[in-house]
């Protein structure tokens, strides 16, 4: 089996798959994306695919081992999520040929099933309560929320009572024992995050996410014996050596990896185990599209330490296509009590409606993250 063609289709909202076809005819999908730099992940795709036209698919391993060393310079957000694009549709195509799911490739399952929580409340949080009792009411067991808007390295108790408020009616709305993750989206700087983590123990939190950017992890080291609740961090870290420091300093209780970001299946399930050694949970990041969340499904089914999972039916980034719209039989994502099923069809174990992405790739789209400014003019984290 050969890999004869690379196609990448940059579709609405603010995602880019990846087709990789083979002259066997058996096709594989990927999501190779970071979020408002879509079009430079479709051309770091176009640079990787010189080597591999021409080459077995099947060869996982190998390829990845060269696509990622096999450049002088390597890493970063770009490189690993167009690698962890091509990764994740190379596993569906061997997957295919095999006629198993990428799980059974990877070992075998660990869980049929993975618990998994509803977005609520947009980039500046709002109507919390309303939303986290709607997403209760159509089965959810746990929600997350951005804790914040933008914050100055040192600003109000105005602000930190805005939050705890916020933070306050989700939990008076869903009672004790639906979780809550909070996620300071990197928006908070160390002067602040000291203050707003202490504040929010007695909110009994599923996990506080970023409560400083990857690159000032040092701060953890302050900030860990302030709480007592879990610490999750990972989704701006592209590879497992990105997170050997984090794992072995012991201030992070849950990564989040990216599968779409993190260099693919191969690279975060190397990830997840090693988080395994050192007691530490896993809760992938994935507020992206069908196949990130696929290939999220299949790491999660023979990860010991994964417990929840990331998804975006419904989020607010989901203006003008939702999560289900690109498959052919959207069902096999059905959320039953707060949990999906993982998928069990060969490769990933879903079926794109490739007609209806290229209607929609002509379409595309230019999403960009927002950008934000303090009242003093300066700019503000988002």
């Amino acid at each position: 089996m050969k890999i004869t063609k690379l196609t990448t289709y940059i579709v609405p909202p603010r995602w880019c798959f990846l087709k990789i076809e083979t002259d066997e005819g058996v096709v594989g999908w990927g999501e190779p994306v970071v979020e408002g730099r879509a079009h430079s992940v479709a051309a770091a795709v176009e640079e990787l695919s010189d080597y591999l036209i021409g080459k077995d698919p099947r060869n996982i391993e190998d390829h990845w081992t060269v696509l990622y060393r096999g450049g002088f310079y390597r890493g970063g957000a770009i490189h690993m999520s167009a690698l962890a694009g091509i990764d994740q549709a190379l596993w569906d195509i061997k997957g295919k040929a095999l006629g198993v799911s990428v799980s059974q490739l990877l070992g075998g399952p660990v869980r049929n099933s993975i618990r998994v929580y509803s977005w609520i409340g947009g980039d500046r949080p709002a109507d919390v309560a309303a939303a986290a009792k709607d997403a209760v009411a159509r089965g959810f067991t746990a929600v997350k929320m951005n804790g914040t808007e933008e914050l100055q390295f040192v600003d109000s108790y105005e602000k930190v009572e805005a939050a705890l408020a916020n933070v306050a009616a989700v939990r008076d709305a869903v009672g004790l024992h639906v979780g809550i993750g909070v996620d300071f989206h990197g928006r908070v700087h160390k002067p602040m995050a000291k203050v707003l983590i202490k504040e929010l123990d007695q909110y009994k939190l599923m996990f506080i996410e970023e409560p400083v950017l990857s690159e000032n992890y040092e701060a953890l080291k302050e900030l860990a014996p302030l709480t007592n609740t879990p610490i999750a961090l990972g989704e701006r870290l592209y590879s497992r050596w990105d997170f050997k420091r984090i794992l072995s300093d012991g201030y992070i209780d849950v990564i989040q990896p990216d599968v779409s970001h993190a260099g693919g299946i191969t690279e975060t399930r190397k990830i997840a185990t090693m988080a395994e050694a050192y007691d530490v949970a896993v809760a992938l990041h994935c507020p992206l599209g069908p196949i990130a969340l696929a290939a999220c499904l299949q790491v999660d089914a023979v990860s010991y330490n994964a417990f929840i999972q990331e998804q975006s039916l419904g989020i607010h980034y989901n203006q003008s296509n939702d999560l289900l719209d690109y498959l052919t039989q959207p069902e096999v994502f059905a959320y039953d009590k707060g949990y999906v099923t993982i998928p069990q069809g060969p490769g990933l174990g879903i079926e794109i409606n490739e007609e209806y992405v290229k209607e929609r790739a002509a379409i595309g789209h230019r999403w960009r993250n927002p950008i934000w400014r303090h009242r003093d003019g300066s700019f503000a984290e988002w």
